[in-house]
């Protein structure tokens, strides 16, 4: 087995948007890996014995030593792996910024989106609001750039992508207030690039199947009185 030896191994689920970061960072520099479906209702002792601590995906398994939290996993990448093009911007402002941001989206974008998905009445509304604002100052933020580190795809793209598109299947699932009447023509315009890398699409899953599963984790989640 990989995961005891030799090799590389994602420990994921394919809603995850912290995994699919990993696994578009990987990808991006050329490092071939088994992705490894976890079912979270029912842990595996894999992932219970490779981050004990948390017991959370991803964890990235690298000749059987684990590496976990999503974003100490893409720094370990790039600088694990030296081929292909470095993810963070070698400017120590540029690298700082672009932790910032990747934060940001971690523990503000995603943490509204689940709000709105399945929060209570008052952090439905309260997480349609917060996106609205958070979608607006990442157009302000990307502004006139191709991508937000500026002419090329890097880190801050592969870490704000998932969140984007997650805020694009609820879009078009449920009433998100404000936040659906957004005009964004420059994140619009930065996805659609974002898309036409391998790396993205193969990372990214189907819209269809996350308006399913929204539904579904929502009728479970969603409080009933």
């Amino acid at each position: 087995m990989a995961a005891e030896g030799k090799g590389v191994v994602l420990l994921g689920a394919w809603p995850s948007p912290y995994a699919i970061k990993v696994k578009i960072a990987l990808s991006e520099k050329g490092v071939e890996f088994e992705d490894r479906e976890e079912v979270l209702s029912n842990k595996s002792d894999l992932l219970l014995k490779m981050n004990p601590v948390h017991k959370l995906i991803p964890v990235l398994i690298h000749d059987g030593r684990p590496v976990c939290e999503s974003s100490i996993i893409v720094e370990y990448i790039d600088e694990a792996w030296t081929q292909g093009p470095a993810l963070l911007p070698s400017d120590p402002h540029e690298r700082a910024r672009s932790r910032f941001w990747a934060d940001f989206a971690d523990k503000k974008v995603f943490s509204s989106i689940r709000s709105v998905w399945f929060g209570s009445v008052e952090a439905q509304e309260a997480g349609k609001k917060e996106l609205a604002e958070w979608m607006s100052l990442l157009e302000s933020e990307l502004g006139e750039k191709a991508y937000f580190g500026g002419g090329s795809f890097g880190h801050l793209d592969l870490s704000l992508v998932p969140c984007y598109w997650w805020f694009h299947a609820l879009k078009k699932t449920l009433d998100l207030g404000s936040a659906s009447e957004l005009h964004l023509p420059k994140l619009e315009g930065w996805l659609k690039r974002c898309l036409l890398r391998g790396s993205v699409t193969a990372a990214l899953p189907d819209q269809d199947k996350q308006r399913e599963f929204i539904l579904q984790i929502r009728k479970k989640r969603l409080p009933t009185n």
